[in-house]
């Protein structure tokens, strides 16, 4: 694992929920502390908002694609799976939830989360019967056996019109939770 000059490296990786631009300011904030972010996209995250937006908050390129990794010879997902103080979902689906548990990875972000040895940390975003479904309770539990850290849902208004639990957890407290598990590191 790699540490900047300053801080940690963070691999934050961001699926296709409405919660998807409050990426920015997770960046933006860790950018602050001195961390390198590598932002990880999905394909559904990139019609939440661009890849530009967090390529310029994180001063990095953004990854959505493992085709994207034609630069060199080395598969850039395994690059940053092995960079990675920090593997952070945020916000996380119902799908990739279930694409973690049951080993897919058929995309970068996918890959990248099998081929890290780094701590992993979710914070869930999605409608509230999505996550008290059982089959993702049983998604939660595996990836919990595992070691991985969820972090929310919380409860509250809901994109769909629902009110209950499924919001994506207030970015000042991942922020945190993410600091708390770096400080563990060391």
């Amino acid at each position: 694992m790699s540490e900047t000059l300053t801080g940690k490296t963070i691999v934050l990786g961001v699926t296709g929920s409405i919660a998807a631009y409050k990426a920015a300011d997770l960046v933006s904030r860790l950018k602050k502390r001195g961390h390198a972010v590598h932002v990880v996209m999905t394909r559904d995250a990139q019609e939440f908002i661009t890849p530009l937006t967090l390529q310029v908050l994180s001063r990095e390129p953004v990854t959505g694609s493992l085709y994207d990794e034609k630069q060199n010879w080395h598969p850039g997902h395994i690059e940053l799976a092995d960079k990675a103080d920090l593997l952070v979902v945020a916000p996380a689906t119902a799908n990739a939830i279930a694409r973690f548990a049951h080993g897919i990875a058929d995309d970068s972000l996918g890959a990248i989360y099998l081929a890290t040895l780094a701590p992993v940390l979710i914070a869930p975003a999605m409608n509230g019967k999505m996550w008290q479904h059982p089959a993702t309770r049983a998604n939660v539990e595996i990836l919990r056996e595992r070691g991985v850290r969820f972090i929310g849902p919380e409860e509250g208004l809901l994109a769909c019109g629902y009110e209950g639990i499924g919001r994506l957890w207030p970015v000042e407290a991942i922020e945190a939770e993410i600091q708390k598990m770096l400080s563990q590191e060391d």
